[in-house]
């Protein structure tokens, strides 16, 4: 039984292998980074929250005060928008929309990162049918874009870092 478990094992690493899977090295934020201060209107949002917590697994300390780095987000801004009106005058169709503006500055307000926007949307239909599914749906759109930009804004951080 063991040297089934074995080879399954051994099986499934080189099938990960030949498919070019491989874990996704560290991110490298600029050395200025490590202790930062997060500038964001709502410091309590989706978005706000996953950036914090992705800064903190790259080993970056997320201050209040004595900030080495200012990481500014100046818009962080979640919409809808009415894309198509049924027959009876209910939206059938509508675009969330999410776009963060963020730039990265040292403790002296020299940029480090020049300012930069990132949106992204889904478009969600509406079955008047299933309003709480509709409603579950829109929650975990708007989540996993959160998550995706905060990823979006680590990695131009890094990829921008010295």
């Amino acid at each position: 039984m063991r040297l089934h478990a074995t080879i399954l094992v051994a099986l499934g690493a080189v099938l990960l292998q030949a498919c070019g899977f491989h874990l996704q090295e560290p991110t490298e934020l600029p050395r200025q980074m490590s202790a930062t201060q997060l500038v964001i209107q709502n410091p309590y949002s989706q978005f706000a929250r996953r950036l914090s917590g992705m800064l903190e697994q790259q080993g970056i300390s997320v201050v209040e005060q004595d900030a080495l780095a200012v990481l500014e987000v100046p818009e962080n801004d979640v919409r809808k928008e009415i894309l198509t009106i049924g027959d009876n005058a209910r939206v059938r169709e509508y675009r969330v929309r999410h776009t963060v503006r963020f730039r990265l500055l040292d403790a002296q307000g020299v940029v480090l990162v020049p300012e930069h926007t990132f949106e992204q949307s889904r478009v969600i239909s509406f079955d008047e049918q299933d309003i709480l599914g509709a409603a579950q749906e829109e929650e975990f759109l708007r989540q996993n874009m959160a998550d995706s930009l905060a990823r979006l804004v680590i990695r131009h951080l890094a990829g921008s870092g010295s």
